[in-house]
């Protein structure tokens, strides 16, 4: 079968930048574009990830598995961002000094010029990781070859990445915090077990656990959101397992993507 048009710019992208260091989260992205640059610079090229209690463990089991599977040469490291302060105060900027501290680490471990994940679709939100990147020269091919969300699902399809296509989106946990709500490993354990928790009761397509300033917004994609009434205090359940680890109120809501950030001003 032929290889398709987006597959093609990609590789040509990549072939043209060399053996690279790619920022692998974990996540769909930078996932299959870190088993594009193996298949075309084998182990000339390093993948990069870093372990962090913003990462849920099950992302970096996969990362690890796909790793031992096809070969990659893969470089585990700890950023150290939540030795940065100004990272735990969880500013508007806090993708900042997430993405600062991580690029800063892959450049103390390799030479090599760095890549991440970033597809054409984050390109309009506000990305202040983006800024990151760019004091660091990281590049970003899937925005070279003009790849959005759908398509590099479709390319890990075509790769028969299977299991990666179908991920659901799943930004670092610290995304669950509130503008301003400190950053704690405490807390981001809580979210990665309220939200395992909650997917394995509803399977919902969506599930995000968000502290608040003022309570635990427990927030589910439509459908999934509208079981909650449909199972027999499903809502008490999950409130009362909420409860063993803190004493905020539990409310629940329709997903609404980004709603634990609190956007800058004019």
């Amino acid at each position: 079968m032929p290889k398709s048009v987006a597959l093609e710019r990609l590789e040509k992208t990549l072939q043209s930048l060399g053996p690279v260091a790619v920022a692998a989260s974990g996540g769909v992205d930078s996932m299959t574009l870190a088993a594009v640059v193996h298949n075309i610079h084998g182990n000339r090229a390093l993948i990069v990830h870093a372990v962090s209690p913003a990462v849920p463990p099950h992302a970096t089991a996969r990362v690890k598995a796909h790793a031992e599977q096809f070969g990659w040469n893969l470089k585990i490291v700890n950023a150290e961002e939540f030795n940065d302060e100004r990272y735990l105060a969880n500013p508007v900027n806090r993708c900042f000094y997430c993405k600062f501290n991580l690029y800063d680490c892959i450049t103390g471990v390799t030479a090599l010029p760095i890549v991440s994940g970033t597809n054409t679709d984050d390109l309009s939100d506000y990305r202040p990781g983006l800024e990151a990147a760019k004091d660091h020269q990281v590049q970003h091919p899937l925005v070279i070859a003009e790849i959005d969300k759908n398509t590099i699902r479709a390319v890990a399809r075509e790769l028969q990445l299977d299991q990666l296509s179908e991920l659901p989106a799943a930004p670092c946990l610290s995304s669950r915090l509130q503008t301003g709500v400190v950053v704690t490993a405490e807390r981001l354990r809580f979210v990665d077990k309220m939200e395992r928790y909650i997917s394995d009761l509803l399977t919902p397509t969506t599930v995000r656990c968000r502290i608040l300033a003022k309570q635990v917004e427990i927030q589910l994609d439509p459908v999934s959101f509208e079981k909650l009434d449909g199972i027999e205090d499903l809502r008490g359940q999950i409130t009362a397992f909420a409860a063993t680890d803190q004493s905020l109120p539990v409310k629940f809501a329709a997903y609404k993507q980004g709603s634990a950030f609190v956007h800058p001003g004019p």
